[in-house]
């Protein structure tokens, strides 16, 4: 095996079946990781092989491996020794106790898969039985007994995210009514109670880019107080978002022709969001340039 860079992260998620991995997986691609669910355990150190060819791409991956088997304990311990030689290595473990497996494979109506013709709570002490050295063992042990979906992505979050990873992506883009509101979008804002740049004859060939578009638009009566108000109105929405582990959120911003009210006040409500905490912001202007 190759040496690799000592930032190479690799994160094996294990555990009870019903505990939580998939949920755990997605937190972790939506956190930038690169993640392989229901990997073979043999193909862990081919998936380390791939990230060092990578070119430094692919920093941080996580193998989502099943380990059921009877014999796979040693096999996972020798392939995490391995690992540790050229990456960072942690073993995630996911946990819940017998009653609540119980209760969320009926909820689902599935049948676990180890019980065979025996019951649903044999299967999972079976299952237990083959992985407790495994969870003795583990870096990290998650019990998700009185975690619900949003409570068990917080904590994930918590654990093995970066500082600067944003907590929310906004998307905030301009556009004009003329050619059709968006459909997509989770919040609006429509501009047209500011007056028209396009009546100015100075302005009409420029667009809410230029500085002189800018400057007009935002003082306009009305538009500080609306910025004022509709960022402070936003201020707890985004908040909540997040604690609600909405990442992705979107916010468009309207006028007639998507031109010149509409983009200058998109940056400027683009500008001030940034500075939420939590918050990233990316911005573009759906129409601009149309005739």
């Amino acid at each position: 095996m190759s040496e690799r860079t000592p930032e190479q992260e690799i994160l094996i998620v294990t555990g009870m079946s019903g505990a939580g991995r998939s949920t755990v997986a997605n937190v972790l691609e939506d956190l930038g990781w690169y993640v392989v669910d229901n990997l073979p355990l043999a193909m862990v150190k081919t998936l380390a092989d791939m990230a060092d060819r990578s070119g430094g791409a692919l920093p941080r991956i996580a193998a989502v491996v099943d380990v059921r088997g009877r014999d796979l304990f040693a096999d996972i311990q020798e392939t995490v020794r391995d690992l540790r030689q050229h990456a960072t290595v942690r073993v995630v473990f996911l946990d819940a106790t017998d009653d609540i497996l119980v209760r969320r494979y009926e909820a689902v109506r599935r049948p676990h898969p180890l019980q065979g013709e025996e019951s649903l709570l044999d299967g999972i002490r079976l299952e237990r039985e083959r992985l407790q050295e495994l969870r003795a063992s583990s870096d990290v042990v998650i019990d998700t007994s009185r975690y619900n979906v949003h409570d068990l992505s917080t904590a994930t979050r918590d654990l093995f995210s970066d500082e600067d990873t944003p907590g929310l992506q906004l998307s905030v883009m301009s556009f004009g009514f003329k050619y059709g509101a968006p459909t997509d979008v989770d919040l609006m804002a429509d501009i047209r109670f500011l007056p028209n740049p396009f009546w100015e004859p100075d302005l009409r060939p420029l667009t809410g880019v230029d500085a002189e578009v800018k400057d007009y638009v935002l003082s306009r009566e009305g538009a500080a107080e609306f910025l004022d108000h509709y960022v402070a109105a936003l201020t707890p929405v985004l908040a909540g978002f997040q604690r609600e582990n909405k990442r992705l959120a979107s916010l468009a911003v309207g006028c007639t022709g998507g031109k010149h009210r509409s983009v200058a006040m998109a940056r400027e409500l683009a500008d001030r969001l940034a500075g939420l905490p939590g918050v990233s912001v990316n911005l573009r202007h759906r129409d601009l340039g149309r005739e």
